[in-house]
């Protein structure tokens, strides 16, 4: 079995629909795909849809979160998406986004960027706008080459000239929120520097023993060395481990299924889920 856990639609900040993203992934070969746009469920039902016959699909979010000022996201599985708590939170994250990324076209307007909110709210669509679409803009202005060059200091990183902030879950909250809907948790891309500060490993043990599932060792933004650390302080802890792509279509050159989560740890996902449960495809239509 093939298994991606972490992708992205236009109901967040990828370029395929949530139709086209699962078509592709069935096109790629996956067996398995989980969608987990940012703060929304809003893509599962037109995934679901148009799900192939042969791919399953995982429904999830990835949940923004903050803790002793370090940025993290904490991806969350099979969890039931309409608990009134977790639905009222990723809500008012959303809500946020507008004005959080009007603050950063404007602080790159005072950096002397020709970036128009225009522009941006075009790039964002009917997605929830976000740091990706921003990155976009400078890459269409030819102010960077790509959008991984945006997110340094120098631009969007956290703590970046044109970063701002945004309402964000405390992570053991999102743990306890996940869990009273069923879900399960993994925390995303644990150890990627090139994106900003990153939490301690004492934080990861913390949250280990607050109920968190597993943490996502085989990521893009992950080199050889960290996978093996994050490995073994996944043994350490107890923690189950996954691979992802973090798919973001034509936004990143990674490709779907470039990086794969075991099937036995698929598995144990899927055990611990009580929320909502993996949807295999029934035949959606193969082309748009």
């Amino acid at each position: 079995m093939r298994i991606d856990l972490h992708t992205h639609s236009t109901a967040s900040d990828g370029t395929d629909t949530p139709a086209e993203l699962v078509r592709n992934a069935a096109a790629a070969g996956l067996d398995v795909v989980a969608l987990t746009d940012h703060d929304t469920v809003r893509g599962h039902a037109e995934a679901l849809a148009a799900l192939p016959e042969g791919l399953t699909l995982v429904t999830g979010a990835e949940l923004s979160c903050r803790l002793d000022g370090v940025g993290l996201h904490m991806l969350a599985y099979l969890f039931d998406p309409d608990e009134p708590e977790l639905a009222r939170e990723r809500e008012l994250v959303r809500d946020d986004r507008v004005p959080r990324a009007m603050t950063m076209v404007r602080k790159l307007q005072e950096l002397g960027v020709p970036v128009e909110w225009e522009r941006v709210a075009r790039i964002a669509g009917e997605g929830s706008v976000g740091r990706p679409h921003i990155a976009t803009a400078l890459v269409e202005l030819g102010v960077v080459a790509t959008v991984s060059d945006a997110f340094t200091p120098q631009w969007l990183a956290d703590g970046g000239r044109a970063h701002a902030e945004k309402h964000e879950l405390d992570p053991f909250d999102a743990i306890r929120l996940v869990k009273a809907a069923g879900g399960v948790t993994v925390l995303a891309h644990p150890a990627a520097v090139k994106r900003g500060n990153v939490v301690s490993e004492s934080a990861i043990a913390k949250l280990t023993a607050a109920g968190l599932d597993g943490i996502e060792t085989d990521h893009m933004d992950h080199d050889e060395p960290t996978r093996a650390r994050l490995r073994g302080l996944a043994r350490e802890l107890g923690l189950l481990t996954t691979g992802s792509s973090d798919y973001h279509g034509s936004r990143k050159t990674v490709r779907l299924g470039e990086n794969a989560t075991d099937p036995e740890i698929y598995g144990e996902i899927t055990r611990r889920a009580t929320g909502a449960f993996p949807v295999p495809g029934a035949g959606g239509p193969l082309a748009p």
